[in-house]
């Protein structure tokens, strides 16, 4: 059953001459409803004239059609962020441009459904209130200024400041709830207790608005008067992003042997065993089907951290659908908690390098296209691996380029607090070592040096050992290893894995551009960064040390 909401709304004019409030909602179907959820909004537009209304409409209507156009990876308050933040830099823009807009602007409150969740996104003085168990309770609080003759003056809103900022309110939604999003001309004349009897009289969610704003209008109300109400009427089954407790509940399988079978799973091999994970080549016993069982440890059955790990990585893997990644397989029989993914004949770039295969230039281009289009797909996802390394691309018996091990990968969205910079060493970028969070751009560099790597079998900084604290120089140019390289690909290579992450690539795009275009359209060598930006102590050390020989020398010509 997927969520099911009776949704109302309505908007008055009241005594102004015009309708300055605006609003709108989306209620989608299907998988959209699933991933997405019901987005409603309520905005009031301030600034006179054509102005307010102007800032309100565009406001709401911008977030209602840019929201479902946004990542299923992100999370609903780094969508909303990423929408309205420009949607902000646009009204201030237009009332700039325009004499007769200046001073618009807008309050806005913004209320997404989805799963058995809610999420509230509020700017200004509209509110959110929610009726639950005959109980009403107001979700937001009103950005207006504390001086007593301030008090109708907002100190937050769409299109006042540049250094905008939203308020979030998030929980847990239960059958029953009734959510009433209003413009200050309804919750100012009515209050909460007139606000809760009217929800309590009208249960159709339609009706309910209409006698809001109509009643809100007949109590002496003075501003335009709007409200959305929606009334949850059935809640969907737990999904693996909105119950990651109820998942966490399954226990781990214990450690498999070849020729094991469980949950119509035939164990052929373990593929790996590291210090969280296990990972076994399976068959699909009903299909015949050869496929990739990834889980935990036995002994990590209390480990709630890395449990969370493994459930969110199955959930990117669930949404990241293209060749150049292994695809998730519905394990609709598990018992225990893994994930299967689809397996593919073949060696790791790493494996391939302990071999001693030896990659011609050609080579090496090939595999960098390929990886930068993959990590393009990855990108745009707004999730960044933070692994890139030999042992984690894979080249296919098919001829395809798959990047492996979305373990320690993160959806930007996700808690800053808990991402941390995992990595292998001698393939993180040099800030990383000073406390940087990883993200794309550090994935394009780990890029840059696992083609390095490839043509060289050596590291642009040397290898770096784990709880090592290095010191970076210049990258050494690859041609030093190996001259054959062609000084357009050296140029190439250089800018990838540069000291300065100013002077590398910014986008995977950017980077498959250099590598396509090649001898055609080369860059230009990186500049050398200046010794006195690399480390001013020893600039410094040096200037002294001349200026006291150049002082002894003088010293010696005069008492000659």
């Amino acid at each position: 059953m997927p969520l099911s909401v009776d949704v109302g709304h309505s908007s008055l004019t009241g005594p102004r001459e015009r309708n300055e409030d605006f609003c709108g909602m989306v209620t989608p179907q299907g998988a959209e409803l699933e991933n997405k959820g019901l987005i409603a909004a309520v905005a009031d537009g301030i600034g006179g004239h054509k102005g307010g209304r102007e800032a309100a409409e565009y406001t709401v209507r911008g977030l209602l059609s840019d929201y479902y156009a946004t990542p299923d990876t992100w999370s609903v308050p780094h969508a909303l962020e990423k929408i309205v933040v420009p949607l902000n830099r646009w009204v201030m823009a237009e009332a700039g441009r325009q004499p007769d807009l200046a001073g618009m602007a807008t309050t806005l409150t913004v209320l997404v459904l989805r799963g058995r969740r809610y999420v509230c996104a509020h700017v200004g003085d509209s509110r959110l209130y929610l009726l639950r168990d005959g109980v009403c309770t107001r979700l937001t609080s009103d950005h207006v200024w504390e001086h007593p003759e301030l008090k109708n003056v907002l100190s937050r809103a769409v299109g006042l400041d540049r250094h905008f900022q939203l308020d979030f309110v998030d929980g847990e939604l239960q059958a029953g709830d009734c959510f009433v999003l209003c413009s200050d001309g309804v919750w100012g004349p009515l209050g909460s207790g007139r606000m809760r009897t009217v929800l309590l009289a009208h249960p159709d969610a339609q009706q309910a608005a209409a006698s809001l704003t109509s009643l809100a209008l007949a109590a002496d109300g003075q501003d335009n008067a709007s409200a959305v109400v929606l009334r949850v009427t059935g809640l969907p089954p737990e999904n693996l992003r909105d119950s990651l407790e109820g998942i966490a509940r399954l226990p781990l399988p214990p450690r498999f042997k070849p020729g094991q079978d469980f949950d119509g799973l035939l164990i052929d091999e373990v593929l790996h065993d590291s210090r969280a994970t296990l990972l076994y080549r399976v068959t699909d016993q009903l299909s015949g089907q050869q496929l990739v069982l990834k889980t935990l440890r036995p002994e990590l059955a209390d480990d709630a951290d890395e449990i969370r790990a493994l459930i969110m990585e199955e959930w990117r893997a669930r949404r990241i659908v293209s060749p150049f990644f292994a695809q998730l397989v519905p394990a609709d029989r598990r018992s225990c908690l893994y994930y299967l993914q689809t397996w593919h004949e073949g060696a790791t770039l790493q494996r391939m390098l302990d071999a001693d295969i030896h990659f011609t230039v050609a080579d090496a281009v090939q595999h960098g296209i390929r990886l930068m289009k993959g990590l393009s797909t990855l990108h745009r996802l707004d999730v960044a691996h933070r692994d890139i390394k030999p042992a984690n691309i894979h080249i296919g018996r098919d001829g395809r380029l798959r990047i492996l091990d979305l373990g320690v990968a993160l959806s930007l969205s996700e808690d800053e607090a808990t991402a941390g910079s995992p990595g292998t060493p001698s393939y993180m970028a040099p800030e990383l070592f000073a406390g940087d969070k990883a993200g794309p751009a550090h994935d394009l560099y780990a890029a840059g040096v696992t083609l390095y790597h490839l043509l060289t079998r050596k590291y642009p900084y040397g290898e770096i050992e784990p709880f090592q604290h290095p010191r970076f120089g210049e990258p050494v140019p690859p041609t030093r290893y190996r001259p054959d390289i062609p000084g357009w690909l050296e140029n190439v290579l250089l800018k990838a894995v540069a000291r300065d992450p100013a002077q590398r690539f910014e986008t995977a795009e950017e980077f498959l551009l250099a590598l396509e275009r090649g001898a055609s359209r080369p860059l230009n060598r990186p500049p050398v960064t200046p010794l006195a930006m690399r480390n001013p102590l020893l600039t410094w050390r040096i200037i002294a040390g001349l200026s006291l020989v150049t002082n002894l020398l003088l010293l010696m010509l005069l008492t000659r």
